[in-house]
C-alpha cells in the first residue's frame, strides 16, 4: 500500500540534506521527516537508496529521489510561492550551473579544511586557496544586491548556504576576520531566519524505531 505522504530521510547537519529541507519547508510539502543516524543507517533507506546518503525522498507513488538538488526542484516545481525558481537575474540554468561549481569546486575545498587532519599540508593549503578564491568570487556576485541573482533569495542562495555555514564553522574567529563583509551578511541574515530555525529544529522524540534521531 503506497504511503500517505512523501518519507524524507535526513541528517540535520548535513548541508545536503539542509537543502533539500530548505525546499521542501518553502515549498510546504508536507513529508514524513526521519532522522537517521549515519552509523545505524535504516534497512527502509538503503532498500530505497543503496547508495546510503542523505537526504533521500521516497515518494508515495514509489519513485525515489536521492539527490538533494532533484528534491529541491521537485518541491519547489510543486510550489514556489517565494519565487525560487525565477530570479530577478540571471536564469534557472544560471544557477544550476553555480550550484555544481559550488559542489565539484567548493565541496571538496571545504572536506579538506574542516577535516584538514587527514590531508598532508600542501592540500590544505590548497584547500584554503580555492576556498578564498570561492569566496572572492562571490563577495562580486553579492555586492549589487546582497543575493546571488537579483533581488530576492533564489535557489542558488538556499542551495549554497548551507555549505558556507559548514565553512564558517570550521574556526568562526577566521571566519569573521576575513575581508568578505557581503558573504558573511548573507550568511548571517539567513542563520537569523524563521525558514533556518525550523529547518534546523531538533526531533523532539524518535520519529520511528528503526533509526532514532542523531546524537548532538
Amino acid at each position: 500500500m503506497p504511503n500517505a505522504l512523501p518519507i524524507l530521510y535526513s541528517f540535520r547537519r548535513c548541508p545536503y540534506a539542509i537543502r533539500a529541507r530548505l525546499a521542501i519547508a518553502s515549498a510546504g510539502l508536507h513529508c514524513e521527516l526521519r532522522e537517521i543516524q549515519l552509523r545505524h543507517k535504516p534497512p527502509a533507506m538503503l532498500a530505497a537508496s543503496p547508495k546510503g546518503t542523505v537526504p533521500v525522498l521516497v515518494l508515495p507513488s514509489g519513485q525515489v529521489l536521492e539527490e538533494s538538488l532533484d528534491i529541491m526542484l521537485h518541491a519547489l516545481r510543486l510550489h514556489d510561492p517565494d519565487g525560487w525558481l525565477t530570479p530577478t537575474q540571471g536564469s534557472l540554468q544560471d544557477m544550476l550551473a553555480l550550484i555544481a561549481r559550488n559542489d565539484g569546486f567548493f565541496k571538496p575545498a571545504l572536506d579538506r579544511c574542516k577535516y584538514h587532519e587527514r590531508y598532508s599540508a600542501e592540500e590544505v593549503t590548497q584547500a584554503q586557496h580555492d576556498a578564498a578564491h570561492w569566496f572572492s568570487a562571490m563577495e562580486q556576485q553579492l555586492s549589487a544586491t546582497g543575493y546571488l541573482f537579483g533581488q530576492h533569495p533564489s535557489l542558488a542562495d538556499m542551495a549554497l548556504r548551507p555549505f558556507v555555514r559548514q565553512f564558517a564553522r570550521v574556526d568562526e574567529a577566521a571566519w569573521q576576520a576575513h575581508p568578505w563583509p557581503h558573504v558573511q551578511a548573507w550568511l548571517q541574515r539567513w542563520l537569523d531566519s524563521a525558514l533556518f530555525a525550523q529547518v534546523m529544529a531538533r526531533p523532539v522524540a524518535p520519529p520511528f524505531k528503526e533509526c532514532p534521531p542523531a546524537a548532538p
